[in-house]
């Protein structure tokens, strides 16, 4: 690894703000959950089976950390990848919003920025194979037609405004029906004949469903979305929060039309009991969704995913250690220097930052600068990080009347 690189994850380490630069530190730490995601995206590379997971961690415990080596496992197989940290500005239970959020963090195997925009419109060359099959995919398997007629202009539409419109609501920036068939009629010299209107609420998977496929046709071989801080979930208003698991449940059952995707959630361990006992979430959604049997089972086996998950079991002594001392290293090669500092010293130094991995990495990366800068180190104190709370917040709107298209 050059020096710059190693200098970018000590930074990142420095700052606690998890970044891909460091996910391959946790790649051999917690076996046992790293066996489970390879298998899951050996498994939709190979076969393209559909379908997604939850695991919970401890706050600090690395669950961030673990998306990013996820992300960069997936991008090692060729897969596009999206990240989305849920809450306020990227709701569960407004899809249509969190589809935007993803968009606009999706990155392309291999690719160092987001976005997908250059490869489609390479891709959509009127009598190409490639966009009949997208053509005829949306005409066939989606449930409204707008994006059959969106394509059919991206196709043929001459005019720069309207193919930034059109790309603009690919991206999540949407468009209406009215403006899809006035362009499309610019474009073709004939009307557009919707037998189903677009809805943000009936439809909004449409846009997933399309994605999983385009994304094929880009020559990826699976689609990863990654959901961090998805306990945040928890502070939602009821209405809200029963709605969220019904739309995480969308990711997490293959039969819901995505492709080759795998969804990936991460909670905290606590949500089980300061959300799903506390406020007596069985019971909430079984009162939302009396008369909506679809409903009160997705959210249902939501709940259920969430309690049975999989946590990120404590580092053991052994993994802190090795990953401490792959810090040295990396400290070692980011500033050209020799750390003249035994195993003992080190790992001494860190106990001020208590049990949470993230205070002991800030720990033993104060303790580096000191030595590096002064030729010895005194006692290093990190604050300790709180448990997040879960206490209940203003409502996230739910989808309504005046969000239809």
């Amino acid at each position: 690894m050059s020096d710059f690189s190693s200098r970018q994850v000590i930074e990142a380490l420095r700052s606690g703000v998890p970044s891909r630069a460091v996910g391959a530190f946790f790649s051999e730490a917690r076996p046992g959950m790293m066996r489970r995601l390879n298998s899951r995206l050996d498994e939709l590379k190979e076969k393209g089976t559909s379908g997604g997971m939850i695991f919970t961690g401890r706050y600090g415990e690395g669950k961030t950390h673990l998306l990013n080596t996820v992300f960069s496992m997936a991008e090692e197989r060729g897969m596009a990848v999206s990240w989305a940290a849920l809450g306020k500005e990227t709701p569960m239970n407004r899809p249509d919003l969190l589809y935007r959020k993803l968009m606009a963090a999706t990155y392309l195997p291999s690719a160092k920025q987001p976005g997908f925009r250059a490869k489609l419109e390479e891709l959509l060359i009127p009598g190409g194979g490639a966009a009949a099959e997208l053509l005829a995919y949306a005409a066939r398997e989606l449930e409204s037609d707008k994006l059959y007629y969106l394509l059919k202009g991206l196709m043929d539409c001459p005019e720069d405004d309207d193919r930034e419109t059109l790309l603009a609501d690919l991206e999540g920036d949407f468009t209406t029906d009215g403006t899809v068939k006035k362009i499309f009629r610019r474009a073709t010299g004939t009307p557009a004949k919707f037998s189903q209107s677009f809805s943000k609420r009936k439809h909004i998977m449409d846009y997933y469903r399309f994605m999983s496929r385009l994304f094929q046709s880009f020559g990826c071989s699976g689609w990863v979305l990654l959901f961090d801080e998805a306990e945040l979930v928890g502070r939602f208003a009821k209405k809200a929060r029963a709605r969220s698991y019904c739309e995480i449940q969308r990711f997490l059952r293959p039969e819901e039309g995505l492709e080759r995707t795998f969804a990936l959630f991460a909670f905290s361990s606590s949500y089980g009991e300061d959300v799903i006992d506390r406020k007596h979430e069985f019971e909430n959604v079984e009162a939302i969704y009396e008369s909506e049997a679809e409903e009160w089972k997705a959210a249902t086996d939501c709940l259920n995913s969430i309690l049975n998950a999989p946590e990120l079991s404590p580092l053991t002594t052994e993994e802190i250690r090795q990953i401490l001392l792959s810090i040295r290293d990396f400290h070692a090669r980011a500033y050209d220097w020799t750390p003249a500092v035994s195993e003992e010293k080190l790992l001494a130094a860190t106990e001020s930052g208590g049990y949470l991995l993230r205070t002991k990495i800030r720990a033993a990366i104060e303790f580096l600068d000191q030595l590096y800068q002064y030729g010895d180190a005194g006692e290093t104190h990190v604050t300790a990080l709180d448990r997040e709370r879960l206490e209940e917040e203003d409502a996230v709107p739910e989808l309504g009347a005046l969000d239809e298209l």
